[in-house]
């Protein structure tokens, strides 16, 4: 990467940020494929709506990314694939409670090791960032601390129980096909079920902005060395990670609602029919046919 070391290198930190969106990318698609081969652009414009990158920043975040998907694609999407068989598997034998728990903590594991992993990174980025690059971050979750309560916190109990379940609905039509008014009410029922508190998830996101920022703030600063930037970051990162395990007043709540969640897609399995179960199958075989493609194609 010429660019990339001719200019500041701490822009690498992007891959942080790179990281979390590409999870949400995989996770809603439909057209696997096309989102995967369109990501570098994607998540160039979604960084620099974040921290308004300037001239000099654009060309090595861009091949940073560039850098980042390739490894991607060659050291992670055939493992995505195995844990799609698995899931496979799991429809056809109907899987319990517990097998759930341990896929949750499986997918949180995952995800934790590559943040971490992406810890020197994110401390060279958070050494290069500006004063006016943290306000313009600032904005950005003010305006997305905005969307939240326009969409989740509108109207009263009802119409926000409402508003979740067909999220829900949603993520499970993608997966099953339609469902009949019969279904559509079992799983709204157990939608309902799960502990309602938008305003404590609006409180956790700004807690954990504030945090962020007050961290990028301090780096920012004290322009420690990198690699006690880096232990600030990592501890973070793990802060975060074991927020929602650890004793606290708001543990029941995490507990509750992560158990509901999982009580949740149990029963859309459970009433699946035959037809719907092979409706989830063959589109879990296509995504598995799209990673095993992707892993081995170049770009």
């Amino acid at each position: 990467m010429e660019k990339f070391n001719m200019q500041d290198s701490s822009n690498r930190g992007a891959r942080y940020i790179f990281v979390i969106a590409l999870l949400a990318l995989l996770g809603a698609c439909s057209s696997l494929r096309l989102a995967y081969n369109n990501g570098d652009t994607l998540l160039f414009w979604w960084l620099d709506a974040y921290v308004d990158l300037d001239s000099a920043q654009k060309p090595p975040v861009k091949s940073d990314i560039g850098d980042f998907f390739r490894w991607h694609r060659k050291t992670q999407l055939q493992d995505y694939a195995q844990v799609l068989k698995h899931a496979q598997q799991q429809l056809q034998a109907n899987p319990s409670l517990a097998d759930l728990q341990a896929d949750y903590k499986e997918v949180r594991a995952r995800t934790q090791a590559m943040l971490l992993k992406a810890a020197p990174d994110i401390a060279e980025l958070a050494l290069s960032l500006k004063p006016e690059q943290l306000e313009q971050m600032e904005k950005k979750f003010e305006k997305n601390n905005s969307e939240f309560r326009k969409k989740n916190m509108k109207g009263g109990r009802d119409e926000q129980l409402k508003f979740r379940y067909k999220k829900s609905m949603e993520q499970f039509e993608l997966w099953f096909g339609s469902f009949s008014r019969e279904q559509e009410a079992v799983i709204r029922k157990a939608s309902d079920a799960r502990p309602l508190d938008n305003e404590l998830w609006l409180d956790e996101r700004m807690r954990r902005q504030k945090g962020i920022l007050a961290l990028a703030r301090r780096i920012q600063q004290e322009k420690p060395a990198p690699a006690a930037a880096e232990a600030m970051i990592r501890e973070l990162i793990q802060e975060n990670f074991d927020r929602t395990e650890k004793p606290s007043d708001r543990k029941a709540f995490f507990d509750a609602y992560t158990n509901g969640t999982l009580e949740l897609v149990l029963t859309a399995i459970r009433i699946a029919t035959p037809e719907q179960k092979a409706h989830a199958h063959k589109r879990m075989q296509g995504w598995i046919e799209d990673l095993n493609a992707l892993a081995t194609q170049a770009k």
